[in-house]
């Protein structure tokens, strides 16, 4: 079923959007645009994401807005706005992106949800959190420093590293596995299960811990 409601039929899509919803929820991926990244560790944000967009009826198509600096899809669910964007800007520039979207559609940082790799959380694993620091994450990093850190976290596992001393940086811009490749469908049902929990529920993200292996 779809976590949205058809959109009711009106003459003016606009007026809607801007006179019915009193309240807007971002959703934010984080990755690097280009297909040779499409499948690396670090586009696991735009990977949930693009699931989430895609089985969701109400959400509409991508959008390219150069004058945002992302790709954009927007959607319903009763009184609020849902807009998923994936920033154009690669990783470490993604905070340009999300204070443009927030600026032009004035978005409460408390209604943002970031959905990112983490290193530091084994594949298999996906933790959410509200504020903190960036943790080494230089997307994350990019972020908080355009907005601030008061918003949520959808911190999807990738570790640990092998070797254990391949650099960093090398290691999230390599594919997954061919193993976990299997499992990221998995992946980004659980992501899409947690952002029904949040558009649904009161928008708090608990501290928590979830698993998609099977």
């Amino acid at each position: 079923m779809s976590l949205f409601q058809n959109r009711p039929q009106t003459s003016d899509p606009t007026n809607f959007y801007t006179m019915s919803l009193n309240k807007t929820i971002l959703l934010v991926g984080l990755g690097n645009p280009g297909k040779e990244y499409d499948l690396t560790r670090h586009n696991a944000g735009f990977v949930a994401l693009d699931y989430f967009v895609e089985k969701n009826e109400g959400m509409e198509g991508w959008v390219q807005k150069k004058d945002l600096k992302a790709v954009i899809s927007m959607g319903r669910e009763g009184e609020s706005r849902i807009i998923a964007i994936k920033p154009t800007t690669f990783m470490n520039l993604s905070g340009e992106a999300v204070q443009a979207v927030t600026s032009f559609y004035k978005i409460n940082p408390d209604n943002i949800l970031a959905i990112h790799d983490e290193l530091d959380i084994d594949f298999g694993h996906i933790r959410l959190r509200h504020g903190g620091s960036a943790a080494g994450h230089n997307g994350i990093k990019s972020v908080s420093q355009h907005i601030g850190e008061d918003y949520g976290r959808i911190r999807i596992g990738v570790g640990p590293k092998k070797p254990a001393r391949i650099p960093s940086e090398k290691f999230v811009l390599q594919d997954f596995s061919t193993e976990q490749q299997e499992q990221l469908p998995n992946m980004s049902r659980e992501v899409n299960s947690i952002l029904s929990e949040y558009i649904f529920g009161n928008q708090q993200l608990p501290q928590d811990t979830r698993s998609f292996i099977v």
